[in-house]
């Protein structure tokens, strides 16, 4: 029997399936009953589930467990949930099930990095990117490591396509305003969210290390950088350094964001936005994409927007475009 993914989910639904448990937390009703606030996800998302109740096997169950849930959709202050009737661990299952995959070809995603990669000038920036990709073993997990744990890009594969896209922007930011540094900018851009491989762990369920929430990738990216600088036989620049240090650091662009820094440079500032746009866009089109696959037209509120938001059904368009038309549907003089 085809099992219903978390995406697929709608209000009196059975679920009988496997998840990876992501949070749990021993609550108390009202009236001081015990009961289990859980986060389940599945390859194609999170949603929270409830068990009242529980058997003792079920409140022993960590997080980062991967368990059989059998119970009904439920909706509890507007929001889906599942109301657990049964949990057990298992130790059997596909982790594809569970940890959801990019669809985009990975050597080709790879090539483009590289390229645009190649496409800096500066030689010590050069050296900079190649001290921290360089070591194979770290861009391989680089490659396959989500980018983030939840919102935007949070799959395998993730991260290196959220780092390509965000300096594919900035590399066409950069001509576009004075006294941009193009190339430190997109330098930073590929550099930005290094710190994710230390920061995410990914077995059953995309989840944060220790050093992940008590450091976070900001702070562990911009590390992780300047220990491979350190490793090199010729200098960097202190000066260009400080700036490729700042411009890491100030992404977030916002204390209250995780920023350590707010942006003091034109670069950081471009790096900022770039990296906001992509991470939203890409947050935008999940949310959209799963109430498309449920065939309705608006998604619901929960999502990092905090509001529904449309999602029209694709239409092919195979009408010809009139010779008298040029590319931009201007008739020609």
């Amino acid at each position: 029997m085809r099992r219903n993914y978390v995406r697929e989910l709608s209000q009196g639904m059975s679920v009988d399936a496997v998840f990876a448990v992501c949070g749990k937390e021993m609550r108390c009703t009202r009236g001081g009953e015990a009961f289990l606030a859980l986060e389940v996800s599945d390859r194609t998302g999170r949603i929270p589930a409830v068990y009242f109740r529980p058997t003792p096997e079920a409140a022993a169950v960590p997080s980062g467990s991967v368990v059989r849930i059998e119970g009904t959709v439920t909706a509890y202050r507007g929001v889906k949930r599942i109301a657990v009737d049964r949990m057990r661990p298992v130790d059997a299952y596909d982790p594809a099930e569970l940890l959801e995959t990019s669809k985009r070809d990975r050597a080709e995603v790879v090539e483009r990095f590289k390229a645009v990669a190649a496409s800096v000038k500066s030689r010590p920036l050069r050296r900079v990117l190649r001290a921290v990709f360089g070591d194979e073993e770290f861009f391989a997990r680089f490659a396959e490591c989500p980018g983030a744990r939840a919102h935007h890009h949070a799959y395998l594969g993730g991260l290196i396509e959220h780092s390509l896209a965000v300096a594919t922007v900035c590399r066409a930011l950069g001509p576009l305003y004075d006294q941009v540094d193009t190339d430190l900018l997109v330098t930073a851009a590929l550099l930005h969210d290094i710190g994710k491989v230390d920061e995410l762990a990914y077995d059953s369920a995309v989840s944060y290390t220790d050093e992940g929430r008590l450091i976070g990738h900001v702070v562990l990216g911009e590390r992780r950088m300047r220990d491979a600088v350190l490793r090199l036989n010729s200098s960097v620049p202190v000066e260009l350094l400080t700036k490729l240090s700042h411009a890491m650091l100030s992404h977030h662009g916002e204390l209250e964001w995780g920023s350590p820094r707010r942006p003091s440079t034109i670069e950081a500032l471009l790096l900022h936005h770039a990296d906001n746009l992509d991470a939203k866009a890409d947050g935008f089109l999940a949310v959209t994409g799963g109430a498309s696959l449920a065939e309705e037209r608006w998604s619901d509120a929960a999502n990092l927007f905090r509001r529904p938001l449309w999602a029209p059904a694709p239409v092919a368009d195979e009408r010809p475009i009139p010779a008298a038309e040029d590319a931009c549907g201007l008739v020609r003089a």
